[in-house]
């Protein structure tokens, strides 16, 4: 009993006595191309991930975002495109973290630097009768924001995994040159209504 104790003992710990870079994998999102292809905005994004120790995992983010948006009701348009980008932390929930399966907390940082522009029909003036255009034309932006994560992912086959993940965002700081808003961020989603996001990904470890 002792020897079988010593053994599993001895087993744990060739399991934690691992290296603290355990290799890198990159991987795309799937979730923004559908939502391009069913909305008016989305964004083509890749990650590159770092493996510490099977518990830390560094992390990089970048995108590219766009949005060629009509509003029915007030009949404004609004066009972008531009690239994004995150950095943050995820760690390995589970007790075991040699499993097939990871159980995801995390959080990122998120930044992008774009022009937009945005366009309505000129809008009569009640008291001296004259119309006024309301446009912009590469009206510049800065956004800062921070997010919460969760997610998971598993080993399908060799080095492929799948995953997801659900994020929680909270903007930090806006700048828009002439005009008073943008109504879709790169990276961020529809400016003051997307605190809550997600991923469905496709990794590779290499």
């Amino acid at each position: 009993m002792q020897a079988q104790r010593s053994k599993a003992l001895a087993d744990v710990a060739a399991l934690d006595s691992t290296s603290w870079f355990e290799g890198l994998s990159v991987s795309v999102d799937l979730v923004g191309p559908l939502q391009l292809a069913l909305s008016s905005y989305g964004q083509y994004e890749a990650a590159l991930r770092v493996n510490m120790k099977d518990r830390y995992f560094p992390i990089l983010e970048l995108g590219i975002g766009r949005s060629n948006h009509d509003e029915d009701v007030t009949e404004t348009h609004y066009e972008t495109k531009a690239p994004y980008m995150r950095i943050g932390i995820d760690f390995n929930l589970m007790k075991n973290k040699h499993d097939i399966y990871r159980l995801y907390g995390g959080a990122r940082y998120g930044f992008t630097s774009f022009k937009f522009d945005v366009s309505h029909p000129p809008v009569t003036d009640p008291i001296w009768e004259g119309q006024s255009a309301y446009e912009g034309t590469d009206v510049k932006c800065k956004y800062h924001w921070m997010e919460a994560v969760f997610g998971v992912d598993a080993k399908i086959w060799g080095p492929i995994r799948l995953g997801w993940s659900v994020r929680y965002r909270h903007r930090l700081k806006k700048r828009v040159d002439e005009m008073d808003n943008c109504w879709y961020v790169p990276g961020y989603g529809v400016d003051d209504k997307s605190n809550l996001g997600g991923t469905f990904n496709v990794i590779v470890e290499i």
